[in-house]
């Protein structure tokens, strides 16, 4: 093929795709594509057959779609603000889609009417379009330090099926009341992908630090340790087995029980449950009478409930030092290290209070609760408990060995 009949084809198609995007396919003729390339009419239907033909050569061949991806990835270090770079993506994207709505208009509403080939095509440009910025979303995942609930290439097809939405409604109804205007579908687009299908590593890391104890190694304590340090804090007054009961039927962090307040706890009959109020997020967790098969009490009369009930004071701490003041973490570390003196684990060393918090969540897990259902009390993700899972079907595994030893073979 001479270099002439190349820049034919070339000028055929770029001609096509101006007039397609600016008037639709199917107000488009052959001949207005063949007088805007500046060629015959018979020309055009020597190299493609008919229109639908150029349109096919117009979906593979203009690359419009691999320009759209790669434009998206020569900019793909995005800016510190994670949220900015979503929003400066869709906003580019919804651009370039309002540059063309009368070739938006035509795919929607006359792809029907294209051959299969031509759909097809238009299935794999789309397709490697989505590649593209599933590969620009990962550079965001990535610099942003963000935890993805979906991988990267579905977050992709996600969001640009929001923007492709939206251009379609913006393109064809006029009066619609969806969203105030543009920015309003862009800031709450970019705010649903951010705390719903994204979260900031940081920030998911700070809720679970203040609700808990994030670790990739999990040293749950054995029941008869956890008694003893029951019983030992038992000794030192009703306030330390309050504090010990709430560390082990809780699984509160020391963080975590210094905000508590007296008006943070809810019990009835049916539950006792603590109210976690960190800045920025609050949940409710259940304080268990059950604690590794032992029980501690009911629903309405356990340690944490006698302390209260024991108070004359009118401070609105949860817990007091010996001042009568506010406890602090570290007057909660001490006291622990009161309790467990002595004490060793099965590893050999003194056990830590963070283990409380690990031993509660292994026993969560025991006794059935779900993944998700952990992950909403505890506001830790899914991927920071993976290793409490580990542990439990660790025990779990343990535990039916056991059972099947005492069973004659």
């Amino acid at each position: 093929m001479s270099s002439q009949l190349i820049s034919t084809r070339q000028r055929l198609i770029q001609a096509a795709l101006e007039l397609f995007s600016a008037h639709g396919v199917s107000a488009t003729t052959t001949r207005q594509i063949a007088e805007k390339a500046e060629v015959n009419e018979v020309t055009l239907f020597r190299n493609f057959g008919n229109k639908h033909g150029l349109l096919l050569a117009v979906l593979e061949e203009s690359a419009a779609f691999k320009d759209l991806g790669e434009s998206l990835v020569r900019r793909a270090t995005p800016p510190g603000n994670v949220y900015q770079a979503l929003k400066d993506y869709a906003s580019d994207t919804l651009h370039a889609l309002e540059r063309v709505p009368e070739f938006v208009r035509s795919v929607v509403g006359e792809a029907d009417q294209f051959p299969a080939e031509n759909r097809r095509a238009l299935g794999r440009g789309v397709t490697e379009a989505n590649r593209y910025v599933a590969q620009y979303l990962a550079t965001v995942i990535q610099q942003g330090h963000l935890n993805t609930y979906l991988p990267a290439e579905k977050l992709a097809s996600l969001l640009n099926g929001m923007i492709l939405g939206y251009a379609v409604i913006e393109f064809t109804s006029e009066f619609h009341e969806l969203w105030e205007d543009r920015d309003d579908f862009l800031e709450n687009l970019v705010e649903l992908f951010l705390h719903g299908a994204m979260s900031s590593s940081a920030e998911s890391a700070t809720n679970c630090l203040q609700g808990g104890f994030i670790t990739t190694e999990v040293a749950d304590l054995p029941a008869s340790l956890v008694n003893e340090i029951l019983q030992q804090a038992r000794k030192f007054g009703i306030r330390d087995y309050a504090l010990a009961y709430v560390l082990f039927g809780a699984g509160l962090s020391t963080t975590e029980i210094i905000n508590l307040e007296r008006s943070h706890q809810i019990y009835d009959t049916q539950g006792h449950f603590l109210q976690i109020t960190i800045p920025g997020f609050v949940r409710q967790v259940p304080v268990n009478q059950w604690i590794l098969g032992k029980r501690y009490g009911s629903f309405t009369n356990n340690p944490l409930i006698k302390w209260l009930k024991s108070r004359k004071d009118a401070q609105t701490a949860m817990f007091l030092n010996e001042t009568g003041t506010p406890i602090s973490e570290s007057e909660i570390e001490t006291r622990w290290q009161v309790w467990s003196e002595g004490l060793l684990t099965p590893q050999g060393q003194a056990p830590a209070i963070a283990q409380a918090q690990q031993t509660w969540r292994v026993e969560m897990l025991m006794r059935g609760i779900t993944l998700e259902n952990l992950s909403i009390l505890t506001g830790c993700d899914r991927t920071q408990l993976q290793p409490y899972v580990r542990r439990a079907k660790e025990k779990s595994a343990l535990e039916q060995a056991t059972r099947l030893d005492h069973k004659p073979g």
